[in-house]
């Protein structure tokens, strides 16, 4: 599995610290930045990442910012992404088993780093389970398909 990786400045060392996680449980990254605590606009990284995964560039993505809701919102704009903010490992579990979540969003100011790597492991490590849950995806999908106008 290849994932995209990003974060702003408020999430810029919890990112710095989750290669290493992402390392021990064998995804490879590409780190889009931020590189430092320097203030930078999370919406553009977000995106970033979000299209790596629509176009199949990456498998999934992984965001970080102070609250995850902000990089989340940003990203679930993307046709085909479904980001989810995970505070702890049942959630994250739940958003890949149930909702097909293909970005993980993460509170790098409000969740303890082994917390995080916690979060990380358990979304990267299972699957969608398909099933009952399918058809509700794929109204998620007709969402973005529908003509408003």
């Amino acid at each position: 599995m290849k994932i995209a990786l990003a974060a702003d400045h408020a999430g810029y060392e919890e990112k710095e610290k989750i290669k290493k996680t992402l390392d021990e449980i064998g995804v490879e990254y590409t780190d889009m930045g931020t590189n430092s605590c320097d203030s930078v606009d999370y919406p553009d990284y977000a995106r970033m990442v979000g299209e790596a995964v629509a176009r199949g560039d990456v498998d999934q993505g992984l965001l970080v910012c102070g609250s995850g809701t902000g990089m989340a919102i940003s990203a679930n704009k993307v046709k085909g992404v479904r980001a989810a903010v995970a505070w702890n490992e049942e959630i994250a579990r739940l958003a890949r088993q149930h909702n097909n979540a293909n970005v993980l969003a993460l509170a790098g100011r409000f969740v303890a780093a082994d917390e995080q790597a916690k979060i990380v492991k358990a979304f990267f490590t299972t699957d969608f389970e398909g099933g009952r849950h399918a058809p509700r995806v794929d109204k998620i999908s007709q969402i973005e398909s529908d003509d408003l106008c």
